[in-house]
């Protein structure tokens, strides 16, 4: 049951990241009556992205060693590092990036700065969710 896991959290958190990054923020800058009113929701919506990135990460560095093994899951050596990325990245957004941007502090660098750090989270994620998935069909 339990060997399940990882691949749903991988899951949860590329999927997460898609929909909430290329779907619902884009759709309240398109469909509001102001830009400052969709920058207010989506600070909202990745605030609580992080936290579901953080849950995530968390979730798959514990189910990434069973209890009393010598090493780690085989999913994991492949993808332990891009799990540990991701987490800090998610980080690094919400509490270095997110608060310039409130700020309106050199909102177009530090909006590009969020966008990378974001697309990079993506990226782990979807290499992270790749490997695990790949792992377990292995298996």
């Amino acid at each position: 049951m339990f060997k399940r896991f990882p691949v749903f959290l991988a899951a949860l958190w590329w999927g997460s990241l898609c929909s909430i990054g290329f779907v619902a923020v884009p759709m309240l800058f398109a469909n509001l009556p102001a830009p400052a009113m969709a920058g207010f929701m989506a600070a909202k919506l990745f605030a609580a992205q992080t936290w579901i990135s953080i849950a995530c990460c968390a979730l798959l560095l514990v189910f990434s060693k069973r209890r009393h093994a010598e090493k780690i899951e085989e999913w994991a050596q492949a993808a332990i590092g891009f799990v540990i990325a991701g987490m800090l990245l998610a980080l690094m957004v919400q509490y270095g990036v997110s608060p310039k941007i409130v700020a309106r502090e050199n909102l177009k660098l530090w909006h590009s700065v969020g966008t990378g750090m974001y697309a990079l989270q993506w990226l782990c994620a979807a290499i992270v969710l790749w490997r695990v998935a790949g792992a377990r069909k292995q298996a």
